[in-house]
Parts: structure tokens; C-alpha cells; sequence
């Protein structure tokens, strides 16, 4: 009997994606992933779970899409979003801003105040929305992920993994408003009233790294530096997960060199 289950363990172990994977920067975060062409190459920890800081409104950007938002519906500022804390767009409670531009505002310059609204108006509350982010991940099968706010906000539970943030960046992905928005380096919205309102991206790599085409960066005091990139380069997509980098655009930028050469080698 002991042969067959040292066998069955040998297996296992050649099986196990955390174990065949290699941890090729150690130092780049606490945790990692790089993938290739929907593969995953090198990662550390990826399935531990930590917090997302802003990482958390590529849920909030998926779940919109997938109801099937219309970007020229108004949306209202309530009072409680109008008080959205951290990067914010600067809306005013009774402004009225429309949906694409509330998406734009909140991927681009991460404006939480532009994620409340669209929380309160697909699910008519925050935490109502919160439930739906949640199902959501269950859905999806993601086994290290828990959301307590649509935005990214620090909290108790607030939690997801480097691996699960990849597979929920590649089911956005699948949305052509979403790959357009998370690759402007700017952009203006408007209120209702007229107001022009104007967002910066803060996805350092945008217009600096050669095909650079997003997605979506954040920070938070819990979580460090965080970001996901995503670059193009002669028919090969390259998308890293990064939580709590010390330096994640020196970091990043390494990383999508190495991977674009491991893919052209056939790696």
C-alpha cells in the first residue's frame, strides 16, 4: 500500500498549481501573479487573501455590465455618496451624472463617489450592492474573496486573492466599455447641469510601458500598493496582479519585460 499512495502524492504535488508554479520575484509583493495569454507563468501567495483596496471596483464595473447598465441613464447623488471618503470626483448630493461617465470617473481617477452612486442605483443601497458583490463571487467560484463596501475601502473582512483578482479582471475583460475605459489616461464627465468634471488616470504605466492597455491600480494603509496591469505586445497579452508592492511601477514594469520574453522564447 505504500507504494500506490506515494505515487498518488507524487501526483498530487506535480498537479497543484501552487505548487508547480514558480515564484520568480519574491520580493515584488506579498503577493503575485503574472499570466500569459490566460496562463499563469510566475505568482506568490495567490491565493492569500488580503485586502484590495481599490482593486474591489473591477467587481463593481463587472456587475454594472452585466446588468446590463445604460451608460446615458442619469444616476442621482444621494447625500451619503456625496460624502464618499478618499479619491473622490467631487459630486455634489442632487447632481445627476450619467452612468458611462460614473463608470469612467470611478476606473479611471478611481473616484469613490462615482462608485457609491452606481451601487445605490443598481442595487438601491450599498449594502444591498455589497450582497450582490458577494453572490457574485460565489458565482464565480472564487475561494479566498469577501467584500464589506463597493469600493475598496479598509474593513474588517474585506479581503480577496491575487488569483481570484486575475480571474475576475479576465471576466471584465470580456467587455468592450470595460477594456476602452480602464486604457484612458484621461477624461471629462459632466453633470446634468453642465459641470465638467475632469479624471486622470492613476495607472502609472499607461502611456510609459510599451502596450500598456490598463487596468486598474489602488491603495489603501491596509493594502499597501496594489495594482492589476495589462499590456498587448505583438498579439500576446500579458496581466499581473499585484498586493502590497513596495514599488509596483518599477515592479511591474519588470515584470511585463520578463513576461513578454518568456512568451516570445515559447515559455
Amino acid at each position: 500500500m505504500a507504494r500506490p499512495l506515494a505515487a498518488a502524492l507524487l501526483a498530487l504535488a506535480f498537479l497543484s498549481p501552487a505548487r508547480a508554479l514558480e515564484d520568480r520575484f519574491p520580493d515584488a509583493a506579498v503577493a503575485y501573479l503574472v499570466a500569459v495569454d490566460g496562463r499563469v507563468l510566475w505568482a506568490r501567495s495567490p491565493e492569500k487573501p488580503l485586502p484590495p483596496a481599490s482593486l474591489t471596483k473591477i467587481m463593481t464595473a463587472l456587475l454594472v455590465l452585466e446588468h446590463g447598465g445604460r451608460p446615458d441613464e442619469w444616476l442621482k447623488v444621494s447625500p451619503a455618496a456625496a460624502k464618499a471618503t478618499g479619491t473622490w470626483l467631487g459630486l455634489r448630493a442632487g447632481d445627476e451624472i450619467q452612468e458611462g461617465d460614473a463608470l469612467t470617473a470611478m476606473l479611471v481617477s478611481s473616484a469613490n463617489d462615482a462608485c457609491q452612486v452606481l451601487a445605490e442605483h443598481l442595487a438601491g443601497s450599498a449594502q444591498a450592492f455589497v450582497a450582490m458583490m458577494n453572490r457574485r463571487a460565489a458565482e464565480l467560484e472564487f475561494t479566498a474573496t469577501h467584500f464589506e463596501n463597493p469600493c475598496g475601502h479598509d474593513a474588517p473582512g474585506h479581503r480577496s486573492a491575487a488569483r481570484d483578482l486575475w480571474r475576475l479582471t479576465q471576466k471584465a475583460l470580456a467587455y468592450p466599455e470595460f477594456r476602452r475605459v480602464v486604457a484612458l489616461e484621461r477624461a471629462q464627465v459632466r453633470t446634468r447641469r453642465g459641470r465638467v468634471l475632469s479624471v486622470v488616470t492613476g495607472n502609472a504605466l499607461l502611456g510609459r510601458a510599451r502596450g500598456a492597455t490598463g487596468v486598474k491600480s489602488g491603495f489603501t494603509p491596509a493594502a499597501g500598493k496594489c495594482l492589476v496591469a495589462r499590456a498587448e505586445r505583438e498579439g500576446k497579452e500579458v496581466v499581473i496582479v499585484l498586493l502590497g508592492a513596495p514599488d509596483r511601477w518599477w515592479t511591474a514594469a519588470r515584470m511585463l519585460e520578463a513576461a513578454f520574453e518568456e512568451a516570445a522564447r515559447g515559455g
